[in-house]
């Protein structure tokens, strides 16, 4: 089985593909710790705004990789 996993914390975006819990096809971060570095910390309201920036730019790498064809998974976590 296939799984896409979505994870955010409070500086980070990411995204990856699992091939039968063990063997990762993808796996892509997109970080906001230079955003935040201007602050001295991670400010919640700029992180959350953009989290909805950067959560789709993991999903097209992943796609664009050969070794993550559609169907990009059969489970979604």
């Amino acid at each position: 089985m296939r799984v896409l996993g979505i994870e955010t914390s409070c500086d980070e975006t990411s995204a990856a593909v699992v091939d039968d819990g063990t063997t990762i096809i993808s796996n892509v971060v997109a970080s906001q710790i230079d955003i935040h570095a201007k602050f001295g910390g991670v400010v919640p309201e700029v992180a959350s705004r953009r989290h909805v920036e950067l959560i789709l730019p993991p999903f097209k790498k992943h796609w664009r990789r050969r070794a993550a064809r559609w169907p990009i998974s059969t489970a979604l976590a």
